[in-house]
């Protein structure tokens, strides 16, 4: 029997077997922390990062009260949508990693497609 931890690599495996970002689509990466929460764009086919949020980004730490959960996740959406706008970035490929597309991983996906990011 596998662990939990196996398990969700396993997930993460499967799930990014089927996603590639490019310069043009960018791959939008989402990482739920104990604390935080964090997002990138990646263009896989250089390995760079092209932008990146979290509740640690400068322009939403002193806002707000808790880090962890779904109004930081809307916060987080919301920031990494309008740093792709500055980029010149309007479509992406979303990665949800081994989460479930629920709370906060769908708080920031929705409020990213909100902001204008389109996956």
């Amino acid at each position: 029997m596998r662990d939990v931890k196996e398990r969700f690599f396993y997930r993460v495996k499967r799930v990014r077997a089927k996603i590639k970002g490019t310069a043009d689509r960018p791959r939008l990466a989402v990482y739920r922390g104990h604390k935080h929460i964090y997002a990138q764009l990646v263009d896989d086919d250089k390995g760079f990062t092209l932008a990146s949020a979290s509740t640690l980004s400068a322009e939403i730490k002193g806002r707000l009260k808790y880090t962890d959960n779904i109004e930081a996740a809307k916060s987080v959406g919301e920031l990494i949508a309008k740093k792709a706008a500055d980029k010149n970035i309007k479509d992406a490929v979303f990665d949800r990693r081994g989460y479930e597309y629920s709370g906060k991983v769908k708080a920031l996906a929705d409020a990213a497609r909100g902001a204008g990011l389109s996956f």
